[in-house]
């Protein structure tokens, strides 16, 4: 059974793979695996390490940069992935078109770089990468807050100055106008984890005080009294992780799944109750697991209970942390999935 289905991506993500990374504990193949493949357009690095790995997301592991091949790091459609043994460890080498047939000769290869296979469908994470989208409590008690409009404006669109507290210097210039949401609660200890959090577009600071003033740029939706002010920040790369296995113990939920959907299946974003204070880090893929509650043994009576034990569901993986909870993507599902489902790293 296939972990991921191919999905087109326009998106570039290189391999970052610069060195051979042999791990220490044996790599299970996949019963059915090739011992070639020629990558296809619309793969990405998960589909092919499906094929030849049972988990793929150990594919850095066994992962050889050739160095006679220009820009190693990157995969192409038409290139050839080779499973072959070094010391009785597999090993997964790139093959690149050369010319002619004698000796292997580095040569330059004229390929648009968006053209190269991603790690992951990267369109279905692309809007989640850049934005806030999760407030801290501090965070969002301290940060500047829209006061008033000028011009009689009661609410604020692109073009539309308005003052906030408090901004006390000039730099920096720019900031994002954000709007605390629902909170994300634990749902074993009810404790506020942050806040949801909405875009509602970028500011310029035009003088600093208590108020400030400030500019509305541009708006994806009004802005209102009360928004929260944050300072622009640098975008995450689109190249920065890689898949990674969790070697902590970890046990954590699913409890939000963003972009609006209500039911949870592959290439959904969710939120987990579990972030960078737990040791989690964009890459580390998880297990999602199902099951767990306690039940009433109607045979045995006298209010005997049993609880049931957790049964495997589907693959995640973290790709961006924040202190107490993180964004997921859902890579592979073998059931419906639900809020409060359980995570953690996957089992052998």
């Amino acid at each position: 059974m296939s972990y991921f289905s191919h999905k087109p991506v326009g998106i570039l993500l290189g391999l970052l793979f610069s060195f051979v990374a042999l791990a220490a504990e044996p790599i299970a193949l996949d019963a059915d695996h090739p011992s070639r493949y020629t990558v296809l357009e619309g793969d990405t690095l998960w589909d092919i390490a499906d094929r030849f790995l049972r988990d793929p997301w150990r594919w850095p592991d066994i992962w050889y940069v050739n160095p006679e091949i220009s820009n190693p790091h990157l995969i192409y459609p038409g290139d050839v992935i080779l499973l072959t043994y070094q010391d009785g460890r597999p090993v997964l080498t790139l093959e690149r078109d050369r010319p002619g047939r004698g000796k292997l000769s580095p040569h330059i290869r004229a390929t648009p770089l968006d053209t190269s296979i991603p790690l992951i469908p990267i369109d279905a994470i692309a809007q989640f990468l850049t934005r806030p989208y999760v407030m801290e409590k501090d965070q969002m008690e301290s940060a500047p807050y829209i006061v008033h409009f000028l011009d009689d404006h009661i609410i604020g669109g692109a073009g539309v100055s308005f003052y906030a507290r408090t901004i006390e210097q000039h730099d920096p210039g720019k900031y994002e106008v954000i709007r605390p949401g629902k909170p994300y609660k634990d749902p074993d200890s009810g404790k506020i984890l942050g806040y949801e959090a909405s875009y509602i577009g970028p500011a310029e600071l035009l003088r600093s005080g208590d108020p400030a003033k400030l500019q509305l740029q541009r708006s994806k939706m009004e802005a209102i009294i009360g928004d929260r002010l944050l300072p622009i920040t640098k975008g995450v790369p689109l190249h920065s992780f890689q898949p990674l296995n969790l070697e902590a113990p970890l046990e954590g939920r699913i409890i939000s799944v963003l972009n609006g959907v209500s039911q949870i299946g592959q290439y959904n974003v969710v939120v987990l109750n579990k972030g960078a204070s737990d040791g989690l880090k964009p890459g580390h893929v998880l297990e999602i697991l199902q099951g767990g509650e306690e039940i009433r043994d109607v045979v045995a009576g006298r209010g005997e209970t049993v609880k049931l034990p957790l049964e495997k569901a589907g693959l995640l993986m973290v790709f961006r942390t924040f202190e107490q909870v993180s964004f997921a993507l859902v890579m592979h599902t073998t059931k419906p999935l639900h809020i409060l489902d359980w995570v953690r790293p996957p089992e052998e």
